[in-house]
């Protein structure tokens, strides 16, 4: 609600004491919900002002000036991409499958994008007012427009004046919608998806939960979830990793002073997400919890900084080596 000239104003007030504290080899800041690429843009403004240096210190710039393609898109690309990779490894695919996602922001609309690509059916959006619902899914124009009423920062009531097909449901979540959910792709807030959400997807034949936002299941939520065998479900921290990953690809972009072409970013993704999913997957086997992706990716995640921690003298061991 704060106008272009007050969110111009913060951003290089809050830069400009940022600023000593972040860098290249040091730390790189994100953006996140409410921080896009206007943001980003006046805080490394202000950055180069007080520095007087081009540095790589912000990811999600513009490609015009350090930054890559394939960034706004990487969150909801990447968290469809393992989720594919999961179901081709199993024999399975996305083709016609039944999808709720959650959210209307950034990581909804091109996880949304990715998934009619595949050629399943998006069913649902969604924002704190309520659920915009179609039951024979989003086509690609139908997409468009969320994005373009998102952009102005409208609401998803605002789509039932599009399309004579949808149904909005004031103060719901898409979870509690009557209807066929094959898999359902949380990516609005934290904390979104509770027990009874949980149960409510279980009992409506939901055979995966993949989480595009920053844990937007509950402790209790994941516990329930965890009790249906037929249920896969991968934690945000494997499954939203595409954003870190492309930020990482700009950074390498920045100390380079390249831009990749899409396709080479795009691909790059892709093969991170591949090799997330199998990361998680063994370690789950390594545990003789097969299939208890949570565990495996909370113990490849611990190994990795466990062996870096040890292998650089962080931690010291007679029996390391």
């Amino acid at each position: 609600g704060r106008s272009n000239r007050e969110v111009y104003k913060f951003c290089r007030a809050f830069m400009t004491q940022l600023f000593p504290y972040i860098g290249p080899d040091r730390d790189v800041p994100a953006g996140d919900i409410g921080v896009g690429a206007r943001e980003i843009g006046y805080m490394y403004g202000q950055y180069k002002r007080l520095t007087r240096e081009f540095h790589g210190v912000l990811t999600g710039k513009q490609v015009g000036w350090g930054g890559s393609h394939i960034r706004p898109e990487a969150t909801g690309y990447g968290l469809i991409y393992i989720t594919d990779y999961m179901l081709r490894k199993k024999g399975g695919s996305l083709n016609g499958k039944r999808c709720a996602i959650s959210g209307a922001g950034n990581v909804a609309q091109f996880a949304a994008e990715k998934l009619i690509e595949l050629g399943a059916k998006v069913i649902s959006f969604s924002d704190s007012d309520g659920t915009i619902y179609e039951a024979d899914g989003f086509d690609k124009e139908g997409l468009q427009q969320i994005m373009a009423l998102k952009s102005s920062r409208k609401r998803c009531s605002d789509y039932v004046n599009f399309s004579k097909t949808a149904k909005y449901f004031v103060g719901a979540n898409p979870w509690s919608l009557e209807t066929e959910i094959d898999f359902a792709f949380p990516c609005a807030t934290q904390n979104e998806i509770g027990a009874e959400d949980a149960q409510n997807l279980i009992n409506k034949g939901c055979k995966g939960l993949f989480e595009g936002a920053n844990m937007p299941s509950t402790i209790e939520a994941v516990a329930v979830l965890q009790t249906c065998k037929d249920l896969v479900y991968i934690p945000g921290k494997a499954a939203n990793a595409g954003g870190v990953a492309v930020s990482c690809l700009e950074m390498a972009q920045n100390s380079a002073r390249m831009v990749w072409s899409r396709e080479k970013v795009d691909r790059m993704l892709k093969e991170i997400m591949e090799r997330i999913y199998d990361s998680c997957e063994e370690a789950a086997k390594d545990l003789q919890d097969e299939g208890n992706l949570q565990l495996g990716a909370n113990a490849a995640g611990f190994r990795r900084v466990a062996d870096a921690m040890f292998q650089q003298g962080l931690v010291f061991h007679p029996d390391t080596y």
